[in-house]
């Protein structure tokens, strides 16, 4: 997600283009507004969810326990609320994983405690180890010649600190009038930066050597350095969820500022040791993920549904607040609303939490090919001529902004006019691009109209994503409220229009989620 604009001209655009019929005005039922901001507003509980998905259970690593008794604690409250249908759906994953505890010092020369934290799916220490820090620089596979024999029973540092420069500009922002006009805009896409893919699949192609050198020559554990700073940490996998995957080790992402003490010191030639105890658990009971389901039931075109939802899992560092307990939260509180409000719905609402996103989109990939189609041959299932839309929230706490179309044009016209009751809150941009990277990919693979909306970054990039600072903290309960409110009103909207939303024609088939 990148900048948009103020949208004032690329909306005159859609309307130049589009036929007069198309132009026709969209019925509001600004009563009906009014209910859903009220509740939402002056009566929201959408911070009181945020905390119990965060606090209580959080992080919700995909098929951990948390992610477990965190999905358990969230059809127990649609229940209350009285949501029909709740259910969880299965689908094949692969093996559990919690860390369970963990600790870094540095013993010698100097005691220092160390900001790190274990990558997913690694096996633990086995107890306290204490051993020697090693320098092994490996910028390509023959580096790994250099090393043999050498690193057996000793923690491995493998790549140069990354640079720390100084912050001159805030970390945190909202999309300026500017920023918010440029993405309005639509880009003439160049030629496909190939060059990219290639350097980051020789990047993984390395890193797995790398790991499969390491257990072979019997290393006590492998230190990462991870981007960011001021003790920020990214921390994502080292490891596989699948069953009989090749041994990992023992790895840790570690705050740039600790390996960079550790690493200078060795350059020095002054010798460190480690002291790090990293208790991990893996869980083959059961190597079936789920996702979450709930409904409201419609009336007249109770056999039409409208979708909403957002990823349920995270990494395991923070919390999971920022991604995607925010977009988790608000998807629950819209749905909260819609019930409370006693409004009625012509269409089915059903809300879709989806695990296995950090993974690759699994979950909602999941999803679709059972109920909707396969988008690697196109064959298309009835439920998928049913479906009227889905929305998705997945870009941290930040206010909605607008509307990325996905190149749908014809549903410019319709989500203009239903954005206007927001405009005084911050909602003012449509931008016909594409956004990728969530679950909103699955819907608009198989042509269904997928949409994510538009939010101000706030620190989404800059601190919190797949980080150890992704945690309530960082959550903006104002913002929350207002994307509940929307949302809210978006669904609502879609369920009662007379006709579907318009769609784009059939994409053809792919093998990419992304």
């Amino acid at each position: 997600m990148r900048k948009i604009g103020i949208a004032v001209a690329a909306l005159f655009v859609f309307s130049a283009v589009l036929p007069v019929a198309a132009q026709a005005p969209e019925p509001i039922d600004y009563n009906a507004i009014y209910t859903i901001k009220d509740i939402g507003f002056n009566h929201s509980q959408v911070m009181d969810i945020m905390s119990y998905l965060t606090d209580v259970y959080g992080p919700r690593l995909t098929n951990s326990p948390n992610m477990r008794a965190a999905a358990q604690w969230t059809e127990d409250e649609m229940k209350q609320w009285g949501i029909a249908n709740v259910h969880t759906e299965p689908w094949k994953f692969g093996r559990g994983w919690s860390n369970e505890r963990f600790s870094a010092m540095m013993i010698t020369p100097r005691p220092y405690i160390l900001i790190a934290y274990p990558l997913a799916w690694t096996p633990g220490t086995n107890g306290a180890v204490t051993a020697p820090a090693v320098l092994a620089l490996i910028q390509n596979e023959q580096d790994l010649d250099k090393y043999r024999g050498q690193l057996k029973g000793k923690f491995v540092l493998t790549q140069v600190p990354p640079d720390d420069p100084a912050h001159f500009e805030a970390q945190g922002h909202r999309y300026t009038d500017a920023d918010l006009a440029e993405i309005a805009t639509e880009p003439v896409p160049g030629a496909r930066n190939e060059d990219r893919f290639a350097r980051f699949r020789a990047m993984r192609a390395l890193q797995q050597k790398v790991q499969a050198f390491l257990v072979a020559e019997h290393a006590a554990g492998w230190i990462q350095a991870s981007r960011g700073d001021d003790g920020t940490v990214y921390v994502q996998s080292g490891g596989s969820y699948e069953p009989g995957a090749p041994a990992a080790l023992p790895s840790v992402a570690m705050a740039s500022e600790c390996y960079g003490r550790i690493y200078r010191l060795l350059e020095k030639k002054i010798p460190v040791t480690l002291r790090i105890n990293d208790e991990n658990k893996f869980y083959d009971d059961d190597l079936k993920s789920f996702n979450i389901i709930g409904e409201i039931l419609g009336t007249d075109k109770a056999d039409e549904v409208v979708m909403m939802g957002g990823h349920f899992d995270s990494w395991h560092a923070g919390t999971g607040a920022t991604d995607n307990g925010a977009g988790s939260a608000v998807m629950l509180e819209a749905l909260r609303i819609l019930k409370a409000s006693g409004l009625k719905m012509r269409r089915t609402v059903r809300i879709g939490l989806w695990t296995g996103e950090e993974e690759g989109l699994l979950g909602s990939r999941a999803y679709v090919n059972e109920h909707f189609g396969d988008p690697k041959t196109m064959q298309l299932k009835p439920e998928q001529a049913k479906l009227d839309a889905y929305y998705n929230i997945d870009n941290g706490s930040g206010k909605i902004r607008g509307v990325y179309l996905q190149g749908n044009e014809a549903v410019a016209h319709i989500f203009r006019q239903w954005m206007r009751p927001f405009n005084d809150l911050g909602m003012t941009t449509l931008s016909i691009r594409n956004t990728g990277g969530t679950d909103h990919l699955s819907y608009n693979a198989v042509g269904i109209p997928g949409f994510q909306f538009i939010q101000d970054p706030i620190e989404y990039e800059t601190r919190t994503h797949h980080s150890n600072m992704d945690v309530y903290e960082r959550i903006q309960e104002p913002d929350m409220k207002q994307m509940a409110v929307i949302v809210a009103s978006f669904v609502y909207l879609t369920a009662n229009r007379d006709e579907m939303l318009p769609r784009k024609p059939l994409p053809p088939p792919s093998t990419s989620p992304f």
